[in-house]
């Protein structure tokens, strides 16, 4: 089961993420109170294990800030998390991770031929565009048309409910941000405890 802790702001939550078995963090390059620079991002990750893959989330931002935050902060996969179509996915120079919110619309065929890597599916939209920390009803995933394997499972999860999200939906991986925080803030003891949940149903 792959692990990705998403909102990584500082070097002792990166560390405590890849220490635990994580298998991407998650930097958030759009308007957010988890919003990192791509300069502090680099600083971040610049002693991870190449193991551990850098995502940078980006919410209808164009091709050129893009590239150049992904190269700057030396990202792995970009995440889009905005209204961006199958051609800009297409014409970034790095792999995708796109994020859409569960709804009719995103379980269609044309989500399932999006040209990425991943397909992130997330809580129906709140005031942010992901990371509204609920969850939804993962039984409408099945019979949805969308390649599980290709799922990445967010919303609302957390180290006590993640075990029965991935029992319902059987995703590719599984994504999580303010599920393991404590005031806002990372929490070293809830990454380890999300991370085990999650691969002990590998």
């Amino acid at each position: 089961m792959l692990v990705k802790i998403c909102g990584i702001q500082t070097k002792e939550a990166a560390h405590s993420a890849a220490d635990a078995g994580a298998d991407f963090i998650g930097f958030v390059f759009a308007p957010s109170k988890r919003q990192v620079t791509p300069e502090q991002a680099a600083e971040i990750g610049i002693s991870l294990s190449s193991s551990v893959r850098k995502v940078g989330v980006f919410v209808n931002e164009t091709k050129e800030a893009i590239e150049r935050t992904a190269e700057i902060a030396d990202l792995d996969l970009i995440q889009l998390h905005g209204d961006e179509t199958p051609e800009f996915a297409g014409s970034l120079s790095y792999p995708v991770i796109k994020a859409n919110p569960m709804t009719n619309e995103f379980a269609s065929a044309a989500a399932a031929s999006f040209p990425s890597e991943f397909l992130l599916i997330d809580s129906p939209r709140g005031p942010n565009r992901g990371g509204n920390g609920t969850t939804f009803d993962w039984n409408l995933l099945s019979g949805g048309g969308v390649d599980l394997n290709k799922i990445i499972l967010a919303g609302g999860l957390n180290p006590d409910n993640v075990q029965e999200a991935i029992a319902a939906v059987h995703p590719a991986g599984v994504d999580v941000s303010s599920g393991v925080e404590t005031d806002g803030q990372k929490d070293a003891d809830k990454i380890v405890r999300f991370v085990h949940e999650a691969k002990a149903k590998s």
